[in-house]
């Protein structure tokens, strides 16, 4: 049975960014293909995201958070068409929680923005933080900065904001598509993941409890 989320993940005119990648020959693509073969192999999520005895953290989280961009990106890019400036003119989980943009060029104070420009303003902010070579240096070896995973938890904290807002405002459009169950996989996985390394406050992971809290136990 074909599915259409499917269909639009692999039409490159739906991508909503371009795909950071891992050039193969080098030694962080073995470790994204380790990562990979792990998931594949239909490994329970929370032993699929523990750090392998034989791997360094920093690399071990730079592939994670690469790879969680490339899916995020993909999901919002399949819902994109139904979050518009009208339809989501403020960017946020519900009348509970609302997110404000701040970066160090245009907006230095959080500002409200519709979903729209703030998703757009979030992945270009991190497409240049993840292939920024000083931050996220593509071989092993190479020595990550200092500040590595206070930049990375910044990064997935704004990540988890997408999931927010495509679960509380776009969730029927993804469920049109059959394709709730891989938008929950990849939620779990990332969920698992952030837990596992202390990467995103609690607190901050409250506004999706009330939908998926029973499935994460």
């Amino acid at each position: 049975m074909s599915n259409p989320f499917l269909k639009q993940v692999f039409n490159k005119d739906k991508t909503f960014r371009p795909k950071r990648k891992f050039e193969p020959g080098t030694q962080r693509f073995e470790l994204h293909k380790k990562a990979q073969a792990s998931l594949n192999a239909g490994l329970d999520l929370k032993l699929a995201v523990q750090l392998p005895s034989d791997e360094e953290l920093n690399d071990w989280v730079a592939v994670h958070v690469v790879d969680f961009f490339n899916r995020i990106n993909l999901i919002y890019g399949t819902i994109s068409d139904n979050c518009t400036e009208q339809s989501c003119p403020v960017m946020s989980g519900g009348p509970k929680y609302e997110y404000r943009w701040q970066d160090e060029q245009k907006y230095r104070k959080p500002t409200a923005l519709s979903a729209p420009k703030y998703m757009n303003l979030l992945m270009d902010w991190i497409e240049v933080q993840i292939n920024n070579e000083d931050i996220f240096p593509t071989n092993v070896g190479t020595p990550f900065p200092k500040n590595f995973l206070q930049v990375v938890k910044k990064i997935l904290s704004r990540l988890f904001r997408v999931f927010v807002h495509v679960y509380i405002h776009h969730f029927d459009r993804i469920t049109q598509m059959g394709s709730e169950a891989h938008v929950n996989t990849c939620y779990k996985h990332f969920y698992y993941f952030v837990k596992e390394f202390n990467l995103i406050d609690t607190k901050e992971l409250e506004p999706l409890l009330p939908y998926l809290g029973s499935s994460l136990s």
